[in-house]
């Protein structure tokens, strides 16, 4: 990597750390935080878990058609459909925060595999947390031409967008469904 390079990869992954670590703090303190008098149930956003699902849904498919392209060298297509991936999950991260801002309170999961759903709830949320810097990554890497450095994380980035994206659903069916 020139120096070049280096600099201009630093240039962007301070502001992609700065807004990963504020998202996580806004949605940590939406989730477990006390909200203002009169927020909660203020409107009814009952129908935007079944919509998140949907976007991750979205999410998956894309992702899984984004690597397809890629394997067959189609670039162009590759960039546009992982751009699509991105702009499902962004879009789903503003739907959470509406949910969880004028939502009640959390769903509570009453079926009988609790144990599974603890399971899959406590290592979606954490890798939730972490596939944000690195999708944002992993992206710009992609974006400014940095392609050695994009493609070293690009798989683990897959991965772990893929299972947060399918948790997400999985999660959404086991607590709503």
């Amino acid at each position: 990597m020139t120096t070049e390079t280096a600099t201009a990869d630093l240039s962007w992954q301070k502001p992609i750390n700065a807004i990963s670590a504020a998202i996580c703090v806004i949605v940590a303190v939406l989730i477990m935080g006390p909200r203002p008098p009169g927020v909660a149930g203020a409107i009814d956003v009952s129908m935007l878990p079944a919509v998140n699902a949907t976007l991750n849904g979205c999410t998956t498919v894309m992702l899984l058609a984004g690597y397809a392209a890629i394997r067959a060298r189609r670039i162009q297509l590759h960039k546009r459909i992982m751009l699509t991936a991105f702009g499902f999950s962004a879009a789903f991260l503003v739907s959470y925060v509406v949910y969880h801002t004028f939502s009640v309170g959390p769903a509570e999961y009453k079926g009988a595999y609790r144990g599974l759903y603890l399971v899959i709830l406590l290592t979606h949320i954490p890798l939730a947390a972490i596939i944000l810097p690195l999708a944002l990554t992993t992206l710009a890497r992609g974006w400014f031409g940095a392609i050695a450095r994009h493609r070293r994380i690009a798989p683990w980035t897959l991965a772990l967008w893929l299972y947060v994206s399918v948790t997400g659903v999985a999660i959404y069916w086991m607590a709503h469904g």
